[in-house]
Parts: structure tokens; sequence; C-alpha cells
């Protein structure tokens, strides 16, 4: 990165963050500058910093962080923050509150809803997510019919609600209903014959590419980083790095319309992934209500935490499956008091869709279902069959996607987004209206294949011959397959074949995109197959051994819909690595508690296999396409390498930049700021010494040099700089001193030159560290910053050190 140096009078220093990356030109534009809330964007001054240094009393002397500056403290986009700083700035700023808190009645006030406004702002967020989320599911199920007709009742009503509301529909033709025409009904006046069937399939691939291009204008226009699912980048941030404008108002404005727009265009993409990095949109606008959130990164990435929970909790309907996503996938750093705030969040969040009611079921997902069968012990070897799918599709899916989205950012083929998009979508969309099975919306699909046939469904799933009398309570016998049951499982065959290929190249395409919908879908599918194979395997030969003790004539014994629900968790386990929190997404879902061992044997073994093949899930194989800064708390490090392996200068570099504490002039320091790109500077005692005092950001001693040449009088280029508590009295005709010991981190983390890597690594991850010092004997050998470590464990697992830039 070209160093743009160090501009008198600006706040606009071009650093970048040799804690982090030198950032090379990505292929977004980076250049929103006015997101109202970029993360960081108004941290202004009003804390107590980190150490603070006392005035000396000489008259030419002053120390200008006395007064905070707006702007000290804060980070630049695309660099990591200081964890351990704004834990401590937390403390103290709580430490001040409830100090002042026994003086006055009005300082208890102040007290009592500052340890409120966390309650408030997570009831806040969950009111805005599970609004957003209905307001989405609303949209999307009414232009997703839109492809296929229009109701002459009230153009608003998707085809469902439209035909509720007629007094001419039968209860086996509930979906055609004479306010429902198909477009070929309302232009040619009738719907049946070739012409009026290619009229259709025109007008179905023809608002399916209208419904992408708007979307994919939008991102490309207004919102670059509204693309993809956002849950990579969302992990990213909460590990503590900060990208500006990913979590503003324009982010969340375009996200939300155009998640609509692609879900409706019948892309195989789902909402779900998307509807978290909406919640956290949500969570970071509205961090800025609360002075305590708005001015410290920490304590903002624990709402975000807490919103990512309530994304899940809304998406699926699922809260408890919200917090344990949120903890086991998302989050970095998840407190007991996050916990509770997540839950909470989840619980309103959900709360508010279930009063939106999208559905108008009264559930919280389109695909509730309800199972009556226990499921017997020897089904554990088709639910482990599934999971073994489960894991080796997920590993071919993350390989493909990956090989795929590497082509595109490092040919042509990334230089055209829009028509990447458009072809995608015709391609999608002609193959998809044949096959009813691909022409629905996903979830429907979904909710099709977990449906256990009852003697009210008239789907060609259900189309069973009925040769019995009587029934036992809801329990239909297993029967023999009709020719529906047959034709669908050819059309689910196809499906399965289009879902598995077309979303390889759907995902990561530049419009909001999510994957649970579509893994699930693959795994439904092969399901409900495998569901069926084995009824009727059980129906024809009962008398065999393995079904003989459980299985007579007549009885119902398999549930095709179980089996859907299974291959779902399998295949979704398989592509994000989910353990936990699959399985209780899953049966928060579906109800039911006794159908927890098939669907943790299912995850397990999917996680196992797929682990086999390829350590990362999905969303670490996206960071690490993207060179995203994520140190990575699951794996271990393994390797005997020691600190000065690792830290910088080595051998033969130019000797570490350094600021000496009491004989540098402010020129001197300008030059250096200049000369390097540096994040921040070690601060010795003098260069012979090298004895360590403290650690200076860049940013800090850019503002506080502008400042201090605006607003001290005396202040020129001769000046020294000091950092030390006292400085000696000067003759009177020397230029004014200025003092900076404010802004020096007097305890910076330091490890010894023998200190083994895999500590090292370990102190990174768990305190969120920029950079670690190295000494030898109390003298100052070198760094080590983030940037470093992640290089270095890239360099041992014989990948190419330098993928770890941010592009």
């Amino acid at each position: 990165m070209n160093n743009k140096g160090f501009r008198r009078g600006s706040f606009q220093s071009s650093t970048s963050d040799e804690d982090m990356v030198e950032i090379a030109g990505g292929p977004l534009d980076f250049s929103i500058t006015d997101d109202d809330p970029p993360l960081d964007r108004e941290m202004l001054g009003g804390f107590s910093l980190y150490n603070g240094g006392g005035m000396n009393g000489t008259s030419q002397m002053m120390d200008f962080l006395e007064e905070p500056l707006p702007g000290v403290g804060t980070y630049e986009d695309f660099n990591t923050i200081d964890w351990v700083r704004e834990k401590s700035r937390d403390r103290d700023r709580h430490r001040e509150i409830a100090s002042k808190s026994k003086e006055s009645t009005w300082a208890l006030i102040h007290s009592v809803s500052d340890a409120f406004s966390g309650w408030l702002l997570m009831l806040l967020i969950g009111l805005f997510a599970g609004s957003l989320a209905g307001l989405i599911d609303i949209s999307a199920h009414w232009m997703t019919d839109l492809k296929e007709g229009l109701c002459l009742s009230g153009f608003w009503f998707n085809h469902e609600h439209c035909c509720w509301n007629s007094n001419e529909t039968t209860f086996e033709d509930r979906d055609k209903c004479p306010e429902w025409e198909s477009w070929s009904q309302l232009i040619i006046g009738h719907g049946e014959g070739a012409f009026a069937y290619i009229l259709n399939y025109f007008m179905y691939v023809l608002w399916a590419l209208v419904f992408s291009l708007l979307a994919v204008l939008l991102v490309r226009g207004f919102a670059p980083y509204a693309c993809g699912s956002g849950i990579p980048e969302i992990k990213t941030i909460l590990s503590g790095f900060i990208i500006r404008g990913y979590l503003g108002k324009w982010t969340l404005i375009i996200k939300t319309v155009t998640l609509v727009l692609a879900v409706s265009s019948g892309l195989s993409l789902g909402k779900e992934g998307p509807l978290v990095h909406v919640a956290c949109c949500c969570g970071n606008i509205l961090c800025h209500l609360f002075t305590k959130y708005r001015k410290n990164e920490a304590k903002r990435r624990e709402v975000l935490s807490a919103a990512a929970a309530a994304g899940v909790s809304v998406a699926f309907g699922a809260p408890i499956g919200g917090v344990l996503f949120s903890l086991e996938e998302v989050s970095y750093y998840f407190p007991l008091k996050t916990l509770w705030r997540s839950f909470f969040a989840a619980l309103v969040a959900a709360f508010t869709l279930r009063s939106i009611n999208p559905f108008g079921n009264s559930r919280l997902v389109l695909f509730y279902v309800e199972f009556h069968t226990p499921w017997h012990l020897l089904e554990l070897v088709p639910f482990i069959l599934l999971g073994i799918f489960g894991g080796l599709w997920g590993s071919f899916f993350i390989r493909s996607n990956i090989a795929w989205c590497r082509r595109r950012k490092t040919t042509k083929l990334g230089k055209y987004p829009v028509l990447e998009v458009l072809i995608v979508t015709a391609i999608t969309a002609v193959l998809a209206f044949p096959n009813e099975y691909t022409r629905m919306s996903t979830s429907e699909l979904i909710s099709e294949l977990f449906n256990d046939c009852g003697l009210l469904d008239f789907s060609k799933l259900c189309e069973y011959v009925n040769d019995f009398n009587s029934t036992k309570g809801d329990d239909l016998p297993d029967r023999a397959a009709g020719p529906g049951v047959y034709t669908a499982m050819w059309q689910l065959a196809l499906a399965l074949i289009l879902k598995v290929f077309i979303t390889i190249f759907t995902f990561g395409m530049k419009v909001p995109s999510g994957l649970f919908i579509p893994s699930m879908a693959v795994g439904a599918i092969v399901g409900r197959l495998l569901g069926v194979g084995m009824e009727q395997l059980a129906y024809y030969h009962h008398d065999w051994t393995i079904f003989s003790g459980w299985c007579s004539q007549g009885a119902d014994c398999i549930t095709p819909g179980l089996y859907a629900m299974v291959g779902a968790a399998a295949c979704l386990g398989g592509v994000t690595r989910m353990t936990v929190s699959l399985v209780v997404i899953m049966f928060e879902l579906t109800g039911g508690l006794e159908y927890i061992v098939p669907l943790m044997a299912a995850a397990m073994t999917s996680k196992w296999v797929a682990d086999a093949i390829g350590r990362e899930g999905i969303y670490d194989a996206h960071i690490r396409l993207n060179g995203y800064p994520f140190l990575e708390a699951k794996e271990e490090f393994s390797h005997k390498t020691l600190a000065m392996d690792v830290m910088r200068p080595r051998r033969n570099d130019p000797v570490l930049t350094v600021l000496t504490q009491d004989s540098m002039t402010v020129e001197d320091v300008e030059a250096i700021i200049n000369e390097t790109t540096y994040s921040g500077y070690p601060v010795v005692v003098s260069r012979e010494s090298q004895r360590l005092v403290g650690f200076v950001l860049r940013r800090d001693l850019i503002i506080s040099i502008e400042n201090a040449r605006k607003k001290q009088d005396g202040i020129v280029s001769t000046s020294i700089i000091y950092f030390t508590d006292h400085s000696p009295p000067l003759p009177p005709s020397s230029p004014s001193m200025l003092k900076l010991r404010s802004i020096l981190d007097l305890s910076p983390f330091t490890v010894t030159d023998q200190t083994p890597m895999e500590i090292v690594v370990d102190i990174f991850r768990k305190l969120g560290l920029r950079q670690c010092l190295v000494t030898h004997n109390g003298k100052l050998l070198g760094i080590i910053t983030k940037k470093d470590v992640l290089k270095h464990i890239a360099q041992m697992a014989n990948q190419d050190p330098d993928s770890i830039l941010f592009n």
C-alpha cells in the first residue's frame, strides 16, 4: 500500500494496520464514508484513557490529552481493535459511574439507567429484527407467487391468501380459485394448451430475471457489502476487525430489499444467513443510541453477538438454537452476561415475528411439522447413512464453491457481476419451471418433503394405494406407493441434481445469498427418497428379519418425512460443521424432542466425515479465501517454533523503528510517520539501552501532534516530545515542549524471545491482542503482530503466507 504520509491539519492518515493487513485494493468499492453507523465512526473522546499522565508544572509544557481529543483511541478502517484497552476503558467508566452514584440522586438514576441500557438495547434489537424478518417473509412470499400469476381480488395477496377468501375453493383443489389467475389467463384468457404453458414459462423466466437484475444493480450501486450471506464477515468483525459500513444503514436498507428480490427470483439461495447480517446491522445502528456501546468497540461486539442470535431466532423460529448458533459458530468473545442478553433478544425477536404471523399458520417458519410415529433403533443405520451423505456433500460443495469463487476473483469473470447473476438466474429459471418441485420456493419444497402424509394430503408425494378400512388415531399404516409417488420420486431426483450443482455457482454472487435453505433442501430430497424406499421395503418385505420384530403388516413403521428432516440436518451440518446448535434448531423447527437422537447421530456422522476430508466449514473457507484476519480459536497450534522465529525484524532486516522517551523532536516523529506504514511504535529509554517504556499508536500520535500545533503556542518542528512524567527545566529561548504521556500504553504485552509460539498464539487468541513486543533480558528485540501470527500459521500449514491480506 502506498503511504500517503502524514498531512498536517488533517485526520486522514493513510495507515495500513501492520498488526493486520496492507490493503491491496479489493474488488468492492470501499469508499462508503457517509454511512451512519459504520463501526467506530463517532467514537469521540469522553472516556478515561488507558494510562493517564499528570500535568507538569513547567509553564512551557502542556499535556494535550488531559482533555480527551476527538479521534484519540479510535481505529482506522481495516484495523483490529485492542480488546485489552477497550475492556480497561469500560472498567474505568463503570468505576467512575459507581463512585459518583453515592454522591447524588441524579447520579444514582444515571447509574441505574446505565445498567438497564443493555437490556433496553436487546429489546429494541429483538423488535427491529422480528419486524424486518416478518416484512421480508411476507414480501418474498408474495413476489415468489407473482412469477406465476396475480390475485384479482387484490394484487397484494399471494396465491394462498387469495384463495383463502374465495367461496368457490374445494378441499382437493384448494390452490385453485377464480380469484387467482395465471399470466396466460390474464393475457390470452385461458390457461390450457401449449401456448398458455409457453406464455407462463416465459413470464416465470422474465420475472426471475427482473428480480435478480434489480437485486444485483441495487447491491452494486448503493451497498457493495450487502452481497453474500454476511456470516464470514460478521465472524471476522466479532473477532475484532473493523470493516466500516458493513453494518451501516445503507447496507441494512439495501440488504433487506435485495434479499426479498433474490429469494423471489427463484435462485438456489436462502434468506436465513442474510437475516443474521440484517439483525447485526440493526444492533450496530441501535448501539449509537447508547454512549457506552457507541464509544467502546468491545462492548459493541457483545451486542452484535446477541443480534446474531436474534437473527437465527427469526430465521428458523428457534430462539434457543439462535443463542447456541451465536455461541458455537460466530462469536469470538461470549461472556455469561452476553448469553443472558442473547437469550432475551432472541426471545423478543421470536415473539415479534409470532405476533406478525407472516405465514398465517401461527408458526414462525413455513416448514413446521409434527410427527406421531416413534422411530426404531434399527433406523439409526439409514440415519447414519444420511449423515455420511451429508458429510460427503458438504465437502464436495465447499471445495467446488471455493474453487469457483477463487476463479471469480482471479479472472475476468469477477468484472461482470451483473452478467453472471443474469446467466445463473436464466439457467435456474429455465430448468426449474418444468419441474413442480423446483418451480416452488425452496422453503415450500422443504415443507412438502418434511410433511407426514395424512388422509387430507393430496400432493403427489402422498398418492398411496389406500386398501384399509380403519385407522388408529392419527397414524396411517404403511401403504403401497401409487403412480403419483413414483412420478414424484423421478421429479425429486431431477430436482436434486439441479440443486446440487446450481447452488455451487449461486453462493458467492453479488446478491444476498444464504446457504442454510439450499443445503437443507438437498438433504431433505435425499432423505425423502431414502424414506420412501425404506417404507416400501418394509411394506413388501415385512417378514424380513430386520422388520419382523417391530414392523408387522398394517402398522405405521416408517415416516419418510422424518428421514427428510434428518437428511436436511446432515447436509447443513456437512456444509457449516455445526453440531449442537444445528440439532437444537432442527428440533425447535419440528417440535419433537423424541427425534433428537436421530438428529444427533446424523449431525455427528456428517461432521466426522466432512472433517476427515477437509477441516474447514464453508464460512471459515470463505474467510480464508477473502484473506480476513481471523484467528480460529478451535484449531490447535502444535509446531515447535519460538517467538524469535516469527518476530520482526528478522536477520538482514532493517532495525526496528522505535521512538525515544525524551530526545526526539516533532520533526523526527513526523519523519518516521511519513516513512513507515506501521500502526504503532515501541517507545524506549534510548536507542543505546533499548529498555522498553511503552507502546504508542500511530493514529494517536498524528492526532495529538496536529492538535498541539493548532492549539498550543510555541509548538514547532524543533519542539521535543516527552513521554515521561517529568521533564528537565528548559532555557527561556527554547521552543515549547510537547508532552504525550497520556497516549502511551505503559503496559504493553511482552514475551521473551524464547517463548514457544503455541503460547504466543494462545495469548493472541484469548486476549485479542493486536501486537506483542519481544524482549531479551529486559531489552526490546522485536515485535510480533497479528498479521505475523496468521502468516506463520499459514506457513506451517504449507499455505501461501501472503494470502493473509484483506482483498
